[in-house]
Parts: structure tokens; C-alpha cells; sequence
């Protein structure tokens, strides 16, 4: 196995667990907080998609596809203390995009070769990402990591544990 197929081995799973976890949540559960200070997952995913766009473009220009317009700014830190409905997407909606973008990482990350994947990262990732191979391998790391949170709010609405 490539340094490619094995940075993509990961972000598939992060992919797989993303696809279960979401699998049976409704629109309402995606705003659902476990606890005051928690943010719930709608603003969790457009913060995901929004880093992965972000970071990728950073090291491969042009090869994402665009987010629609104020998706970012709607999932900034500052808008994560929102409940109101018609500040988020539906769950439909984000997946669609959530794939769009893995389908542009991918790509952007089969186009490199070895000696792209040891280049440093541009700012304002260099500081906890030295490489580029880094950068993409944090794709499925960074959703793994937001998933503790998702499997609390899951069993704060009675779903069985899936892993």
C-alpha cells in the first residue's frame, strides 16, 4: 500500500463512521445538544465540511467544489451557539455536500505524489499540521473526532451504541 491508499484507508473510515452515525437521526436530532456548551451536529458537519473545503484548498487550489454561498460564515464559531432551525441545513442537504467535498479531497489527494505529500502546509494550518500528507490524513480524523460527541448526543435520544 501507497502513502495515497493509506491516507485514504483512513479517511474512509471516518467516512463510514460519519454514514453510520447519521444513518437513522432526523433533521430535529441534528440540533439536539447533550448538554448547555455542547454543540449539536448540524453546526458540527458544516464545520467539518467547512474545515475540509478550507484545508485542502489550502494545498490544492481549485480542486474543491465550491460551498454554497454563506455556508461558511453560517457554521463559524460564532453562529455554533444557534438552536434556530432556519440557521442550519437539513440533513439531506449536508450530506450532499459532505460528499461533493470528500469526492474533491480525493481526487486532490490521488493527483499527489510523495514528495507533494512531505510539503509543508500554508498558514493558518502550519501550526498543527506539518505536512501535507498531514493535512490530508486529518480529513477522516477530524470527523473521528467530532463522532464522541455525536455518540453522546445519540444515546441522550435512546440510540443503541453502533461501535
Amino acid at each position: 500500500m501507497d502513502s495515497r491508499a493509506a491516507i485514504k484507508l483512513c479517511i474512509d473510515m471516518g467516512k463510514k463512521v460519519t454514514d453510520a452515525y447519521l444513518a437513522d437521526l432526523t433533521d430535529a436530532d441534528l440540533l439536539k445538544r447533550p448538554c448547555p456548551g455542547i454543540n449539536h451536529i448540524a453546526w458540527q458537519i458544516g464545520h467539518l465540511i467547512s474545515g475540509e473545503h478550507a484545508m485542502v484548498s489550502a494545498v490544492a487550489p481549485g480542486s474543491m467544489p465550491d460551498l454554497p454561498a454563506g455556508f461558511m460564515e453560517k457554521h463559524s464559531k460564532e453562529k455554533a451557539q444557534s438552536d434556530n432551525p432556519a440557521d442550519f441545513l437539513k440533513k439531506d442537504e449536508y450530506i450532499q455536500i459532505m460528499n461533493a467535498q470528500r469526492e474533491g479531497t480525493l481526487k486532490a489527494l490521488a493527483a499527489l505524489s510523495d514528495a507533494d505529500l512531505d510539503k509543508p502546509v500554508p498558514e493558518p494550518f502550519n501550526h498543527f499540521l506539518g505536512s501535507t500528507g498531514a493535512l490530508f490524513s486529518m480529513q477522516g480524523s477530524h470527523w473521528l473526532m467530532h463522532h464522541g460527541q455525536w455518540a453522546v448526543i445519540r444515546r441522550v435520544l435512546g440510540r443503541p451504541p453502533l461501535f
